[in-house]
């Protein structure tokens, strides 16, 4: 059973009971990520979301990290580009404690300037670890070429100069702008007691200001060009992709369908032409990201240099037959029976519930039951499939490529679809 409840400030908490499980998982999920930074201030998110790990007026980070060791606790976060989420699973009798941890994080971070400082090491360490991460840094440079000049083409991480140039203030100032009650979702699974926790959450949580935390975002414009970027390395890292749908399209369940077929899956069409029928690559495969107004389709392969060309156009093959060819029945039903089996064994853990409980009201404004979801994936048909097909593979592709890839002829052509 699924309660939503609205506080006075404007905080919303969700609950799902689970009585057969002893833990309870809470989360704190802000309706605010990447994308809702300025150029001058990129990164201040993620960076936020470290330091309040790092203390609060009343806890140091050492003491928050053996309150949650003392109970047996597991406490995380991480930043997207459209939110940030707090979490952390507690056995049941622990709740309280795990509920005045996660507020004191939430409301009284410290941010003090020695903690900033070391802590601008720390993140830029991570930004160079992506950097030295192929099938990472593809992607960063494929995103940033899809959506350039907005915030969603950015990386989450911000870049080197923009860690170095935030300050006490400029924390402070994003802190007190974007955490206020009304851009929060309290979210809980578990063994719980819906009274008492709410009782818990207004205790913990009802000093979070009221404030209008209503933005105004611009669409990004898609641009499709080749990205070719020679580095010596062992593999050659292929990204390709296309326009996908928003979060909350009619078209999504479709889209589901055709992306486990072309990609999704180890019987999808690429996994089993690239790799098991030629031997052109070790990883291959496609994925969906949607955003409350813009989606991507994107593939991605890593394989030897010499393989790039080939392995781009296997890939384009693959779409043009998508959108020309109807999808046989048996090839359909055993997709949808992957996607309804993968979102059923998802969903089995109080963490998983959590996050599906709060991910649906920041996209959907209500609860979207599994039986629903599932129910309008039987209900996809091959024609469903071919029209997303049409939508997504009528124009060229965007693509990146990094890795040993000097002196190979690769140009914009190769990605056409026509």
């Amino acid at each position: 059973m699924i309660e939503r409840q609205m506080f006075d400030n404007g905080l919303c908490l969700l609950t799902e009971s689970m009585p057969a499980v002893r833990s309870i998982s809470l989360g704190a999920w802000l309706t605010r990520g990447s994308r809702d930074e300025d150029l001058s201030n990129a990164g201040i998110a993620h960076f936020v979301e470290h330091m309040l790990f790092k203390g609060t007026t009343s806890r140091t980070a050492e003491l928050i990290a053996q309150e949650i060791d003392s109970i047996g606790g597991y406490l995380d976060a991480f930043t997207a580009k459209e939110c940030t989420g707090y979490y952390i699973k507690v056995l049941d009798e622990h709740l309280p404690r795990a509920v005045d941890v996660l507020g004191d994080l939430l409301l009284n971070p410290a941010f003090s300037e020695e903690d900033i400082r070391r802590e601008q090491n720390v993140v830029i360490e991570e930004i160079k670890m992506v950097e030295d991460t192929p099938d990472d840094l593809v992607h960063e440079i494929f995103t940033g070429n899809f959506w350039p000049n907005h915030p969603l083409g950015r990386p989450i991480l911000g870049t080197q100069d923009s860690v170095r140039a935030l300050d006490q203030k400029a924390l402070r100032a994003y802190f007190l702008q974007s955490y206020v009650a009304g851009n929060f979702v309290i979210a809980a699974a578990g063994n719980i007691d819906d009274v008492s926790l709410k009782d818990l959450i207004g205790e913990a949580f009802g000093a979070l200001p009221i404030a209008d935390g209503r933005l105004v975002s611009t669409v990004p414009v898609v641009d499709t060009r080749l990205d070719v970027r020679d580095k010596d390395l062992e593999q050659a890292h292929i990204c390709v992709g296309t326009r996908g749908y928003a979060q909350d399209d009619p078209g999504r369940y479709a889209s589901y369908v055709l992306n486990t077929v072309l990609g999704g899956s180890m019987s999808s069409r690429l996994f089993q032409n690239i790799r098991e029928k030629r031997g052109l690559a070790y990883a291959v495969n496609s994925g969906l990201t949607a955003y409350r107004d813009v989606g991507s389709l994107t593939v991605y392969a890593g394989c030897d240099g010499v393989a790039v060309r080939s392995v781009i156009e296997l890939i384009t093959s693959e779409m043009r037959d998508m959108k020309q060819e109807p999808i046989p029945n048996g090839e359909l039903q055993r997709a949808k029976d992957h996607l309804k089996g993968s979102l059923v064994l998802g969903l089995e853990s109080t963490t998983s519930r959590m996050s599906q409980l709060a991910r649906s009201e920041m996209a959907f404004g209500r609860q979207i039951d599994l039986s629903e979801t599932l129910g309008a994936i039987e209900r996809v048909t091959s024609e469903d499939v071919q029209r997303v097909a049409s939508d997504f593979f009528s124009h060229g592709l965007a693509g990146t490529v990094v890795g040993p890839v000097s002196g190979l002829d690769l140009s914009q052509s190769l990605l056409e679809l026509a």
